[in-house]
């Protein structure tokens, strides 16, 4: 029996996206946001249950995310350079699900009989291998699955949510799980490699699910390549410097790095809020689970912003919600009613961006074609990409960097004065800051209300050239 056709949608581009399509593109992100999750409490198991130095640990959790970051771009001019007539961009989620689920495992089985300089090397290779290799395979083909699934932003805004509602998912069970797990099997080394290996196993079976499910089958890229019209491969220096020629581009590098430093503050964090500023580091779990509500919340209301506000304003109002709650916690930030409460607005502002981040690069792509005849499209993915391992590796580094300057001790039994000043720095000073940051640019963001006139330009050139 044939399906019921899709139709189109309000701008008249036809729609390929199902109900199924949605949820197995979305079982990709899960597994991406539970690494990068598992990655952000690193830290804590580093310093409280290896009994690495912070310091040293923050530094090496930089220089691994400055090579990774360089590793998106190499990754990117490889997937752009793939052979014309051949998927580009599914079989990688293929080729590294099994080694995904491994280096998972090998994160958290540093050895323990030797000495501290030997588990600093271990982490470093483990940490590289699975963020700056394996990490960065998946994360630079599955981000350009968004552009080669669909043209329709409307899909790809419906996508974007998908996306993020499947990665949040993931990235709340590490959040809320993984502390009060690990401690009820023991709280030791073991515990949170047993943690680790149900998560791997997981990991392997979303990436199949997405790799099944997934097509590149944008109806206008389809007909192009049928008609044997592909971007040419741009030489790598060429292509990056067009990209930083692109105004728009530069805008959404700026707001990924500032956005995910943002996220790896919060992977890493609250453990310590908790443990240090309460007393009791069990209530992470608990801050995690009310914080599930304004996460449904989010999600909820993001569709109805979007199609009220459009994109851009929906990300003002979100950006101006977080920087007013952390504004907020500054008057009190020993109270554990007030600061959850606070904290909700911050989770809730975070939604609308890790929705729509791949949709305002998917704009720039637009954007490049209209300014350079090429999308660049998988150099684009892993220049933002770039920014965002930076940002990420920035935000973890950050944790460490504030707690070895208050030469924190694991061990102690209250906190010092300086140390809870580094807990507030990097839980609430930092996030303020970058809110108003991403605020500002949002204002500067002016592309989405260009894109009709640029898409009728692009089609006009097409047809010209015929």
């Amino acid at each position: 029996m044939s399906r019921k056709p899709l139709g189109k949608d309000k701008d008249g581009i036809q729609k390929v996206m199902r109900f199924g399509d949605y949820l197995g593109d979305a079982a990709g992100q899960f597994t991406l946001n539970a690494i990068s999750g598992l990655v952000g409490q690193l830290t804590y198991f580093y310093t409280d249950k290896v009994g690495l130095a912070a310091g040293a640990v923050g530094t090496a959790f930089l220089i691994v995310k400055l090579i990774d970051a360089f590793t998106d771009l190499i990754m990117g001019y490889i997937v752009d350079h793939t052979k014309p007539g051949k998927e580009r961009y599914r079989p990688w989620l293929l080729k590294m699900s099994v080694p995904a689920a491994v280096m998972i495992v090998l994160l958290f089985t540093v050895p323990a009989n030797v000495s501290s300089t030997m588990q600093m090397v271990y982490m470093f290779i483990t940490n590289f291998l699975l963020t700056a290799v394996i990490y960065t395979a998946l994360c630079i083909p599955y981000a350009s699955l968004m552009v080669v699934r669909t043209a329709s932003q409307q899909e790809r805004g419906n996508m974007g949510t998908w996306r993020a509602g499947a990665g949040y998912v993931s990235g709340m069970i590490i959040a809320v799980a993984i502390i009060p797990i690990t401690n009820m099997l023991g709280g030791d080394q073991a515990a949170w490699i047993k943690f680790s290996a149900v998560l791997a196993v997981v990991a392997v079976i979303c990436l199949l699910i997405t790799w099944k499910t997934g097509k590149e089958t944008n109806p206008v890229m389809e007909a192009e390549n049928n008609a044997g019209v592909q971007d040419e491969a741009l030489p790598f220096k060429e292509a990056i410097t067009n990209l930083f020629h692109n105004k728009y581009w530069v805008m959404v590098l700026i707001m990924g790095l500032a956005v995910n430093i943002t996220y790896g503050l919060a992977n890493s964090a609250g453990t310590y809020y908790a443990k240090w500023i309460y007393g009791n580091d069990n209530l992470v779990g608990i801050q995690g689970a009310i914080g599930m509500i304004p996460t449904i919340l989010g999600f909820i209301l993001v569709g109805p912003m979007i199609k009220k506000l459009g994109v851009t304003k929906t990300l003002k109002v979100s950006f101006f919600i977080g920087m007013a709650g952390n504004a907020l916690r500054l008057l009190n930030p020993y109270n554990f009613v007030y600061n959850t409460v606070l904290g909700c607005f911050g989770t809730f502002a975070n939604i609308p961006m890790m929705c729509l981040l791949g949709v305002l690069t998917a704009m720039t792509i637009d954007y490049n074609e209209y300014k350079f005849n090429n999308r660049m499209l998988a150099s684009s993915q892993a220049a933002c990409g770039f920014g965002s391992k930076v940002g990420n590796g920035l935000g973890a580094s950050l944790v460490a960097w504030c707690l070895a300057i208050a030469s924190y001790n694991p061990e102690a039994a209250v906190a010092s004065t300086a140390v809870k000043q580094a807990v507030f720095a990097f839980n609430i000073y930092v996030p303020l800051i970058l809110f108003t940051v991403l605020f500002i640019l949002s204002i500067k963001f002016d592309l989405e209300k260009k894109l009709p006139q640029i898409h009728a330009e692009i089609a006009q050139r097409k047809d010209q050239a015929k």
